[in-house]
């Protein structure tokens, strides 16, 4: 019954993990597509000059002048970043975006396998305790 009860809990730990990450690969998405409405904006106003607030870290901002507004650096990951035109960057987020949404539906098909999973195995532990009904648990 022990060993049962540890399967099931690292069931549960592991289909955390894997909603954890699904909220991550959003948060990234969301990233990602707000730079795409910055870049369309940009696009649509061609401004010759910026002026703007820089976060230098700890939520400590500068002020600051764009004065060629027609390039922009973009982040690939791992601490890289890319100076692309606007065009080039929209190809890029489009990309990223693309990819960052089979990864969350992956991940969201792999959460509701393993919650099902984990449904098997307490419809079974119920089996074996001779319960007549489970408590249902709240659906998120």
């Amino acid at each position: 019954m022990y060993s049962v009860l540890v399967k099931d809990l690292t069931w549960i730990l592991r289909a955390q993990k894997v909603l954890d990450h699904r909220d991550k690969v959003y948060e990234q998405l969301a990233k990602y597509l707000q730079l795409r409405n910055v870049i369309e904006r940009l696009q649509e106003a061609k401004p010759s000059e910026l002026y703007m607030q820089v976060d230098l870290g700890c939520n400590f901002f500068v002020d600051t002048v764009v004065s060629d507004t027609s390039r922009i650096y973009v982040a690939l990951g791992y601490g890289f970043f890319l100076e692309l035109t606007l065009a080039e960057a929209l190809k890029f987020i489009d990309r990223k975006s693309n990819l960052l949404t089979e990864l969350s539906d992956s991940l969201t098909k792999d959460s509701m396998n393993i919650k099902a999973h984990i449904h098997m195995l307490l419809e079974g532990l119920r089996e074996l305790q001779g319960l007549q009904n489970f408590p249902e648990t709240p659906h998120h």
